[in-house]
């Protein structure tokens, strides 16, 4: 089975660079090149100094968010990055990789740390529990897996019997749970301890992309090929907000740090903030050549980070 990735990969290898910002004509403030092929991800690191890339030319990046200047390119061999985050303490990065492995890096420095092998297919998915201790991944091979940071042992497959693959993921703000989106437009909580399925969610009606959990738990954003994000209740799922404006797949969600806005990106060229307690539109930042493959906010809020062709792109959300 191919993953929802597979797509947005063979999508991104065919798409050019991207541009733009509030308005057609408005760029962003600052684009960093240095990506030969198509970005398959983007994250700020927890201080927001820094911004960390994964690629389909075999690389993660490491950018300064201030000057664009790229800091650090490492090597992964194997077909492409699909995914990136960096730890808690902004001191590793994981990556997810196209050769059925995940790599854990320092951050200063490039050096790899741990390789995490287990999985049978690409890995579509990573995130960092919140104290950094476990990282989970997401698979083509229809499982999650939860992994110890430090020493890259296997703790946990999460595995809902289903032949569907697992396309995004995320930890609760507690690290008690673990949301997960999949190719079969599901969603679904697990507890992160003992690995049981609390809750599954329906309600879109193709791929779920991406899924973001709110600062205070309460809430899940999630973005689906049916064009729409939608929030839903953390607790019993019901459907709070359905988000209308994409034309095309959502390819990425995530909510600001005060939890107040939600930033989301598509193939339809465009990332939109919406007010997440009422769905309202604020902002559509325009790219140009390119759909945007990932999204996400600074710490403090201010700024969007978006990946968009071979470039990745900064955006002042702050106006």
């Amino acid at each position: 089975m191919i993953a929802w990735h597979s797509r947005t990969l063979l999508l991104g290898w065919l798409l050019a660079s991207a541009g733009a910002g509030w308005s057609a004509d408005t760029p962003p403030s600052r684009t960093l090149n240095g990506h030969e092929q198509w970005v398959s991800s983007v994250a700020f690191s927890p201080d927001g100094k820094r911004i960390v890339s994964g690629s389909g030319d075999d690389t993660v990046k490491v950018w300064d968010a201030a000057t664009g200047k790229e800091l650090m390119s490492i090597r992964v061999e194997g077909k492409g990055v699909t995914s990136t985050a960096f730890s808690p303490d902004g001191k590793r990065i994981a990556s997810g990789n196209w050769n059925k492995t995940m790599k854990l890096w320092d951050s200063q420095t490039g050096k790899e740390l741990v390789t995490f092998r287990g999985h049978k297919e690409n890995i579509t998915c990573v995130a960092f529990s919140p104290d950094g201790k476990r990282i989970v991944s997401g698979s083509g091979d229809d499982t999650l897996k939860v992994w110890d940071a430090v020493s890259g042992k296997e703790l946990m497959t999460l595995d809902s019997g289903n032949e569907y693959d697992f396309t995004a993921v995320a930890f609760s703000p507690d690290g008690k749970r673990i949301v997960s989106g999949d190719g079969e437009s599901g969603i679904t909580v697990w507890d992160s301890e003992s690995g049981e399925e609390l809750l599954s969610i329906v309600g879109h009606s193709r791929t779920v992309t991406s899924v973001a959990v709110s600062p205070d738990g309460l809430r899940i954003v999630s973005g689906s090929q049916d064009n729409t994000v939608r929030v839903w209740d953390a607790k019993n799922g019901k459907e709070l907000l359905t988000l209308k404006g994409h034309t095309e797949d959502v390819t990425s969600v995530a909510f600001s740090p005060d939890g107040k806005r939600i930033v989301s990106g598509s193939e339809d060229k465009t990332v939109r903030v919406w007010d997440s307690a009422t769905g309202k539109e604020l902002v559509t930042l325009r790219h140009q050549k390119a759909g945007v493959s990932s999204v996400a906010f600074s710490p403090d809020g201010k700024r969007v980070v978006s990946g968009s062709g071979n470039t990745v792109n900064l955006w002042d959300v702050a106006k």
